[in-house]
């Protein structure tokens, strides 16, 4: 696969804008494993593989065990994931599939169970943000397999 554009290139105060959001992220209430996670599923709906190279490495950094990674796409039947974990995952499918419902008040009942106010919106800012990703990563063929897990004195991942 050839990449087609660089968009952190041709547009760099948008890139920075979203970089942004990314450390806002890093910040927010919601804890790493479960950002990456969510950015994981997500970049599976989507089929992008950028995203699925550099989240799979963040968590494994992160300590995720293999288990959870390859059975993610299967989480409803799977018992690996804590229920605060499936609100989530849950928001994060009914976001991305958008149009399969619209953020049904099922699924927002059952995240508002395990997340308070700040945490949904930092929540629902980050399914927002890896959509972008994997939207401009897609369509720009960014080629994966190069990322490398952040190091400590690194805050930010897409």
């Amino acid at each position: 696969m050839q990449p087609r554009f660089s968009y952190a290139k041709l547009s760099p105060d948008a890139y920075q804008a979203m970089i942004a959001l990314e450390r806002y992220l890093a910040q927010s209430s919601i804890e790493k494993n479960l950002l990456h996670l969510i950015k994981f599923r997500v970049s599976q709906i989507n089929g992008c593989a950028f995203c699925l190279d550099m989240h799979s490495k963040d968590l494994r950094a992160l300590g995720e065990s293999e288990q959870r990674l390859y059975s993610l796409d299967a989480w409803r039947e799977c018992p690996y994931y804590t229920e605060r974990e499936r609100a989530a995952l849950a928001w994060a499918e009914a976001l991305t599939l958008i149009t399969q419902g619209h953020a049904p008040d099922a699924v927002y009942a059952q995240l508002h169970a395990h997340f308070n106010e700040q945490e949904v919106s930092d929540l629902t800012f980050a399914i927002a943000t890896i959509n972008a990703w994997n939207r401009l990563a897609i369509s720009a063929r960014t080629v994966p397999g190069s990322y490398q897990p952040a190091t400590a004195h690194q805050t930010v991942s897409v």
